[in-house]
């Protein structure tokens, strides 16, 4: 990228003697973001600061794909205690609505994370910003360490929330199933099913997200525009072509929700443990967006680490040694026997049915024992069956993605698209363990 570089910034006279930051103060995120356009692409960014901190290294705080720079207001109040922060969006990422070239019009889609992470550092050369620490969330996260790999000499510390080094094929085909649905326009089902994988519903009681804060995101979800629709598809398939995740050298924290089933605790585990120079730490009670569910605790964590402190007594965290992450659990929900194992799949556009026996299921997914040649018939349909289940409440059903088949046995996933029906299996589940738990108490 070294054609000529247009900048577009403007910043209020009365924030001259603060330079490149403007003075936060309470209307800050109702300010119009900034601009800086590289080769055709827009890069958006506020940049705030308060007097004490000024001085202190500058925090870039690269979101997921969908985080917009109010998603950050509550939590840069947080920040500024250890120094300035950077939120940015680069091209379809965040707020920034870019998805094809000013001056070429190719796609978005042709810049892969690596190129996003270049570009990134390219927009702190131009802004004359030489040492930085950076703080990047779930797709973030990728951006961020793909930095520190290129550009050692520009990170400070780094703060990774939400990061595996390898994508598990139950994450990719979670990620695709979603813009399946997109792509057929059940834009409800794709609401509800993007916060059903996104946030842990097994451990909603203990997570606490509000019921305002779902249905804002499901609103967010379901009404997309085209455009962004194109940025959801964009941001996925970069994902879903992701291969490895570089590890940093420099001084790192690696955080996640203690519940996260979407980047799990012990992939987030086992990217901590090639780095040479890192801290762990578990926000309790949280999943994959410990930033909504326990704001005070991550943000705590976090400054107190960018401070240079150390985060062992931050109040409801789980700071853990290398020692520890080693023997991290993998299996996020048990799986349990049913009191009806019988049961049938059927297919959403026929008449199919192939009668089955429940094996163990979670809220997660489910294992199914077939007769002879029954397992390969389902694997024919590897997103069009849907399990029945039957309770108090009478049958009920919950589609299903094949995610792995042999001579006689089918594991699934369950697709969540309805929070009802969410909401219902949740109880179905703790039914079934209440009367096992009867039972072998009583053997």
């Amino acid at each position: 990228m070294n054609s000529m570089i247009q900048m577009d910034s403007e910043v209020e006279e009365s924030n001259a003697d603060f330079g490149f930051f403007d003075l936060y103060h309470r209307n800050s995120f109702k300010e119009p973001a900034r601009t800086t356009w590289i080769n055709g692409w827009k890069i958006e960014y506020m940049a705030i600061a308060q007097p004490e901190t000024i001085h202190n290294t500058p925090v870039v705080i690269v979101g997921g794909a969908f985080q917009n720079f109010n998603s950050y207001k509550y939590c840069v109040e947080q920040l500024l205690s250890a120094g300035p922060i950077i939120l940015i969006d680069l091209p379809s990422m965040g707020a920034n609505q870019q998805i094809t070239n000013r001056d070429t019009g190719v796609s978005a889609g042709t810049l892969e994370l690596p190129d996003l992470a270049c570009m990134l550092g390219e927009w702190l050369d131009v802004e004359n910003l030489s040492k930085v620490s950076v703080m990047g969330m779930s797709l973030g996260s990728v951006v961020a360490s793909s930095l520190a790999h290129q550009r050692p000499e520009l990170i400070d510390r780094m703060i990774l929330m939400g990061v595996m080094q390898k994508t598990r094929k139950s994450w990719r085909m979670l990620l695709e199933e979603s813009l399946h649905l997109m792509n057929e326009q059940r834009m409800d089902e794709f609401g509800q099913a993007v916060i059903l994988y996104l946030v842990n519903h097994a451990k909603i009681d203990q997570t606490r997200m509000s019921p305002t804060a779902k249905r804002l995101f499901f609103r967010q979800m379901a009404e997309f525009t085209a455009t962004e629709q194109d940025r959801y598809e964009i941001n996925c398939s970069r994902l879903l072509r992701l291969t490895d995740v570089p590890i940093p050298q420099c001084k790192v924290l690696v955080a996640c929700g203690q519940y996260d089933s979407f980047t799990l605790p012990h992939e987030n585990a086992n990217f901590a443990l090639q780095c040479p120079n890192m801290e762990f730490a578990m926000i309790a009670n949280a999943d994959h967006v410990p930033q909504l569910q326990r704001r005070k605790e991550t943000m705590s964590l976090f400054a107190t680490f960018l401070q240079g402190q150390p985060i062992q007594n931050v109040e409801g965290i789980i700071p853990m040694t290398r020692a520890q992450l080693l023997t991290l659990e993998r299996r996020g929900e048990e799986r349990i026997a049913v009191q009806k194992p019988m049961t049938v799949l059927t297919h959403r556009h026929s008449d199919l049915q192939l009668p089955t026996h429940i094996v163990d299921l979670n809220f997660f997914g489910v294992l199914l024992e077939f007769t002879s040649g029954l397992a390969e018939k389902a694997a024919q349909y590897p997103r069009d069956l849907a399990l029945h289940l039957e309770d108090e409440e009478g049958q009920f059903k919950i589609e299903c993605l094949i995610f792995e088949v042999n001579s006689t046995q089918v594991r699934a996933l369950f697709k969540h698209g309805s929070f009802d029906v969410a909401e219902r299996l949740l109880r179905y589940v703790q039914r079934q363990k209440e009367v096992m738990t009867v039972l072998e108490s009583v053997s």
